[in-house]
């Protein structure tokens, strides 16, 4: 019997959360038998805050501290791509792609998945309290109302390992 092929869209971040949802959705959703799934590893780069000279913060940046930033905010994007990349080494018949873009990662990550047409997503959640929620947004739970398609949201117990592959 054939298994169905599935694209699978991964947000990826800094955060452990991120690794651990990650490492779950490879021991519990593509790590079946036979499976040919494509796995999507999405890392967004949000975008640069804009500073006035009119807002009172005082904050000009000059081109060079620009530059720097911006191959800063590429830098971290490699090491987290790569920090998940490492983490599907072990898959056979998976095959993974990678991708950064740049923006609002909520609108982002609903974006790439129709783009795409992915099957499902899977996002880690931050557990932040009501609120943080409410100040900060919540990209799991935009998603998860806005996504076209399943989305699987997956959160970190307090007690376990981000890289835990058990």
């Amino acid at each position: 019997m054939a298994t169905k092929e599935r694209k699978i869209l991964v947000a990826v971040d800094e955060g452990e959360e991120s690794a651990y949802a990650l490492s779950w959705c490879l021991n519990n959703v593509v790590a079946e038998i036979n499976s040919k799934d494509t796995l999507v590893l999405l890392y967004v780069i949000p975008p640069h805050v804009v500073y006035s000279a009119l807002d009172g913060t005082g904050y000009l940046f000059s081109q060079d501290i620009i530059t720097s930033m911006d191959k800063y905010r590429k830098d971290v994007a490699e090491t987290v791509i790569e920090k998940a990349k490492k983490l599907c080494k072990h898959l056979q018949d998976v095959k993974v792609e990678t991708r950064v873009e740049v923006g609002d990662p909520r609108d982002v990550i609903c974006n790439v998945a129709e783009k795409t047409s992915v099957d499902m997503v899977v996002l880690d959640s931050h557990g932040y309290g009501l609120i943080k929620r409410a100040f900060l947004g919540s990209v799991s739970n935009h998603c998860a109302q806005n996504c076209k398609c399943p989305v699987l949201i997956v959160k970190r117990p307090k007690n376990v390992a981000a890289t835990s592959t058990t």
